[in-house]
């Protein structure tokens, strides 16, 4: 699939666009670039010229602290705009990193504004992909200040799981999820003996698996009960699972 099919398959989610602001987004050049694991996709304090959207992969928001340790953010995987925010705020105040090996193409600011002036309805669709971005990070501070260990875990499959299922990478129930435990702690704020005892209760409960980077969903109405998801803050039209 080609970059512009993969940036519109997740525009398209949430807004609808005419042939030819389709033909317009997939007109748009890209500069490509692999990304190693843990390899920087943008830093805290730069003022960055293009967007990365991820093609393949999967690359995560993040601060660093004081101490060194980080404080993941959230998590983006193929179609997704991480430094979209960049278009119209001049100076990045976190990173963006990949998890695992990552393929990210950059799209030039300049390149993007010019299609914007022609086709106003594709600014107003990233604009509100950037919308959306702002209600997961509001749905990660509720997750992490208010749920228990093993619903806070829950959610974040739950997440994780019906984000991919719309863009069409999950594969007989499992879906990539290149996170170690530590990393998972960092996200929802648990050491790592917490994450694994946590773990530990998702396996019991039949839930959900996740082994080896790869999260697995036996029971999807099970592990939406115990993460108390609901998906609405995710603003899909379609969120079918």
């Amino acid at each position: 699939m080609r970059p512009g099919d993969i940036l519109l398959k997740k525009l398209r989610i949430h807004s609808k666009l005419s042939g030819d602001e389709m033909a317009a987004i997939r007109k748009l050049p890209c500069q490509f670039r692999e990304l190693s694991p843990d390899e920087d996709v943008i830093r805290q304090g730069d003022r960055p010229k293009a967007a990365a959207v991820v093609i393949e992969g999967m690359v995560a928001r993040y601060h660093t602290l004081r101490s060194g340790r980080r404080q993941y953010l959230s998590l983006h995987i193929a179609g997704d705009w991480p430094d979209a925010q960049g278009l119209f705020l001049e100076e990045m105040d976190h990173s963006v990193c990949a998890v695992g090996e990552a393929f990210v193409c950059y799209l030039l600011h300049k390149d993007l504004k010019a299609v914007f002036d022609r086709r106003p309805s594709v600014a107003f669709a990233i604009w509100r992909e950037t919308l959306v971005d702002a209600a997961i990070f509001r749905e990660a501070i509720t997750n992490n200040s208010s749920r228990a260990g093993t619903a806070r875990l829950a959610h974040l499959f739950c997440e994780v799981y019906a984000r991919a299922h719309s863009v069409g990478l999950v594969d007989r129930g499992s879906v990539s999820l290149p996170l170690t435990q530590t990393q998972i702690g960092e996200f929802l704020g648990m050491s790592l003996i917490t994450v694994n005892r946590h773990l530990q209760a998702l396996r019991r409960s039949g839930a959900a698996d996740f082994r080896s980077g790869r999260l697995t969903v036996k029971n999807w109405d099970r592990l939406v009960k115990l993460g108390d998801f609901d998906a609405a803050y995710l603003h899909r039209k379609l969120m079918v699972v």
